[in-house]
């Protein structure tokens, strides 16, 4: 069997001297698909394949190399849980978390520097603006002033997020450096050798870790904590506190949200809003769905949460785990085990699918940052791997073919009011796996894989570009 070769595109390109945009605006994409394609982070759908052929004068199987090329180069298991929680400013791990990350490794090899200038270029530049991108990197340069320019001509990049930074000292520039925001807030210093991610888990398949868990007659989190280094549990406590401070920060923010859409901040009124005669059920969904706006509204303003597993869908975990905790006493330890076993199931996602909406759509971003919550309610509950399955199954299913499509490009509409829905929606899955577990026809690895095939048959437009769906409604 043969796969797909994305250096065939490069190649049919450059002799044509068509430039990454040129490509997109005859397939009716965007450069930034195109990119991905070339770099291997995607595959062209099969009616994408046809146009690719249309456009080049060949045939679909000049898209393809033998299957052994693949095997050389394909990951084996998965990266560390670090790679996934990451601790930053939102709204989006690409265009915030990742140039923080950036601008801070900058500034401390230029302690002694007086001004910055930071040049966005691609997406970054399209989209800083709505995204926060500017704030983050002056906020980050503070108290030294930072000239932020947004360069949205240049085009054929090699990466969609682009950035050149300089260090000024005097008025001379004593430093300067390109940086690439890859996604998940990971980035790569032009120059750098590039090696693949390190995998610290052997295996990658939930069915795979499943049967090693039952034969070691362990739990998913103590295979999570064989693999991981020996500072992990203490990384993963902070990781639980920064979740516990963007709950507690959004119920006590107030005001309207920035980007121009005047969004006001309702956290803290739902949180706030008890009726005399609230039932039980009521209260529930109130509290949890104030959670999950809360920190999606700390996301949407550039504060700092957790990536669980990306900044838009930051709100689902923590919702659920914090309410769980103020509920039912749970210690912070029992949290970061539930934590561990969420990150697991996020990690397979990752890793045999996507967790982004550029790539998959919504479904790769709330939809699996909903299974992380069921698994992990799932493993509070001391449930069986088998329903801990189950309820992830369910999540993710029930949120195939969820288009990306937030209004101005903005984390905002409809991104944090899904957050909280998607919360709600963990704890029915809970709750169902635990009384349908035994009659179940569908695998996660299958839902997952399936997942992805749905992401790249998606159309462009629904896919984080505010092209399509609710992103064209005029507010």
């Amino acid at each position: 069997m043969d796969c797909f070769n994305p250096q065939r595109i490069i190649e049919l390109r450059t002799h044509r001297k068509l430039s990454q945009k040129d490509l997109g605006k005859r397939l009716g994409i965007t450069d930034r698909a195109i990119s991905k394609w070339e770099q291997g982070l995607s595959t062209p759908s099969s009616r994408h394949l046809l146009e690719l052929a249309k456009v080049f004068g060949v045939s679909v199987e000049t898209f393809f190399s033998p299957s052994e090329t693949k095997k050389e180069t394909e990951q084996t298991g998965m990266e560390s849980l670090y790679e996934l929680y990451k601790i930053g400013r939102g709204p989006s791990s690409s265009h915030t978390i990742g140039p923080e990350r950036a601008c801070k490794i900058f500034k401390e090899r230029n302690v002694d520097a007086d001004a910055y200038k930071a040049v966005l270029y691609g997406s970054l530049a399209k989209t800083g603006k709505g995204h926060g991108t500017d704030a983050v990197i002056q906020k980050t340069f503070s108290p030294v002033p930072c000239e932020i320019v947004l360069d949205t001509l240049k085009s054929d990049l090699p990466h969609p997020n682009i950035m050149t930074l300089y260090a000024f000292q005097d008025g001379r520039e004593v430093d300067t450096v390109t940086v690439y925001s890859v996604g998940g807030g990971s980035i790569v210093f032009e120059g750098d050798v590039q090696t693949p991610p390190r995998s610290v888990y052997a295996l990658k398949r939930f069915d795979d870790i499943a049967a090693y868990c039952k034969k070691k007659d362990i739990r998913l989190w103590e295979y999570v904590l064989e693999n991981e280094d020996a500072g992990f549990y203490e990384y993963m406590q902070t990781v639980w506190l920064a979740m516990k401070d963007a709950v507690r920060r959004g119920l006590d923010d107030e005001g309207i949200l920035p980007g121009g859409l005047q969004v006001a901040k309702k956290a803290k009124a739902l949180f706030s809003s008890q009726h005399i005669d609230e039932t039980a059920e009521t209260r529930e969904n109130r509290m949890v769905c104030a959670y999950a706006f809360a920190v999606g509204e700390q996301n949407a303003a550039g504060e700092t949460i957790v990536t669980a597993p990306t900044c838009g869908a930051a709100g689902v975990v923590p919702a659920v785990l914090y309410y769980q905790q103020k509920k039912n006493r749970y210690s912070d330890d029992d949290i970061i085990r539930a934590l561990m076993t969420a990150g697991l199931m996020g990690n397979i996602i990752k890793t045999n699918a996507s967790i982004s909406g550029a790539e998959c759509g919504c479904q790769a971003e709330v939809g699996s940052a909903c299974a992380m919550a069921s698994a992990a309610l799932a493993e509070l509950f001391e449930l069986s791997i088998e329903k801990i399955e189950y309820a992830a199954e369910i999540a993710i299913e029930h949120h195939l073919g969820l288009t990306c499509d937030p209004i101005c490009g903005l984390v905002q509409i409809p991104c944090i009011e899904r957050n909280a829905v998607a919360a709600m929606r963990a704890i029915n899955a809970v709750s169902l796996s635990s009384f349908l577990w035994d009659s179940r026809k569908i695998s996660f690895d299958k839902v997952v894989k399936t997942m992805k095939e749905t992401g790249h048959d998606m159309h462009t437009a629904y896919k984080e570009t505010s092209e399509g769906g609710l992103a064209r409604i005029e507010v």
